[in-house]
């Protein structure tokens, strides 16, 4: 077994694995960086085709329309504006949606069941989840439902005891 001081004497830059990284811009532009002699290298790679967005872009409208109880819909942005799409749903419903009705919607959703309803985050994600499966708030979104979810149980917590105070008034 060695040591760390033998390690770190023993190193060599000629061990290292050669690394490089892909790197595909908004324009679809690709590139290719290396490392070599401690400088970076960048070379321009020949494009493959595809449109230049580094991921597969679907064109399609995108009708469905999730259910999430009788009066509340949720759904993409085509949806809303596809009028027999719309006529589908009686009169009195809310229909929720932003672009793709995956992440922002979605969470806006999740957020306001927990409230009206006064479920936990897990039951109001399962609700919305088979309503409209393709959902799937980003990361960022999550974390604040979660956090909301723990507020919601610290405040109710907090609140027993105001409760058991007005009653021994």
């Amino acid at each position: 077994m060695h040591s760390l001081a033998q390690e770190i004497k023993a190193f060599s830059r000629n061990n290292l694995r050669k690394q490089c990284t892909r790197v595909t811009t908004l324009t679809g532009k690709k590139i290719i960086e290396t490392w070599k002699d401690a400088r970076i290298h960048v070379e321009e790679v020949e494009p493959s085709g595809g449109g230049g967005c580094g991921y597969v872009q679907d064109l399609s409208s995108d009708l469905q329309v999730g259910v999430v109880k009788p009066w509340l819909l949720l759904g993409s942005q085509d949806a809303a504006r596809d009028l027999d799409t719309l006529r589908k749903h009686k009169d009195g419903v809310v229909l929720v949606h932003c672009n793709a009705g995956v992440s922002r919607a979605a969470t806006i959703v999740i957020g306001f069941l927990m409230n009206s309803e006064e479920i936990s985050f897990t039951s109001a994600f399962s609700l919305v989840k088979n309503a409209r499966p393709s959902i799937c708030p980003n990361s960022g979104f999550m974390e604040q439902l979660r956090t909301y979810q723990e507020s919601k149980e610290s405040n109710k917590y907090d609140k027993i005891p105001e409760v058991e105070r007005d009653n021994t008034s």
